[in-house]
């Protein structure tokens, strides 16, 4: 299967370059290139792309809210957005997580690690550049409002005890195999485990799982692995 991919960003040069190393996989195509987060909607809704490598500065539209109306459109949910961008400030990631983003990477980012962030986000999961991970999962989680809080209790009651180990793990940054192994059961229960968590919590993917996890105290910040 090839994967389909569209390109944002308002340097030239970079937006090259990094068009040319994806096509230059045998499974990846580059299928367009947008100068701003305005022109990257446009083309998303017109090529329908598996992925989009969106930056965040861009005129116009930014690529947070380019990402925003992505995701928002019921007709390119199958659509999924990598955040790539120079700066990893915490309030810019919190930001893409909301605004429904499936991965997170910064530019200098070694092109090996890109290629395989695209296939990853284009496989269903999502992926947030390991250096920042668990910082700004932390700092995103912290202080929830009222709202959210008075909505865990109801959220949590949806799921039965497996499920809440499985979503802590998830939280933890593991894969379904590595869950499958510190759990002791098949990676294809995992899988299920996964699928039933994403549509009683009506998440996009793993990566709003990630964020509910905290947000209803399924994961602790700062708590240790056991």
């Amino acid at each position: 299967m090839t994967i389909r991919v569209v390109v944002a960003d308002d340097q030239a040069l970079v937006r090259s370059g990094f068009a040319m190393l994806l096509d230059g996989e045998p499974d990846i195509d580059v299928v367009g290139e947008a100068g701003d987060g305005a022109e990257a909607v446009s083309i998303a809704t017109n090529t329908r792309p598996d992925v989009i490598l969106m930056d965040v500065r861009m005129p116009v539209m930014d690529g947070l809210e380019a990402t925003r109306r992505i995701t928002a459109e019921e007709s390119l949910s199958a659509i999924r957005v990598i955040i790539l961008t120079t700066f990893d400030l915490d309030e810019i990631v919190h930001e893409a997580l909301r605004a429904g983003a499936s991965g997170f990477l910064l530019k200098d980012t070694h092109p090996v690690e890109l290629l395989h962030a695209v296939r990853v986000v284009a496989a269903g999961d999502a992926l947030i550049a390991p250096k920042i991970t668990r910082r700004l999962i932390e700092e995103f989680a912290r202080g929830p409002g009222p709202g959210t809080r008075a909505q865990a209790a109801s959220t949590l009651s949806r799921l039965t005890e497996r499920e809440r180990e499985v979503l802590e793990s998830i939280a933890k940054g593991r894969t379904n195999a590595e869950i499958a192994t510190e759990l002791y059961v098949s990676h294809a229960t995992v899988n299920t485990h996964v699928s039933r968590l994403l549509m009683k919590l009506d998440a996009r993917d793993r990566a709003q799982l990630v964020m509910i996890s905290y947000e209803t105290g399924v994961a602790v910040p700062g708590e240790p692995d056991r």
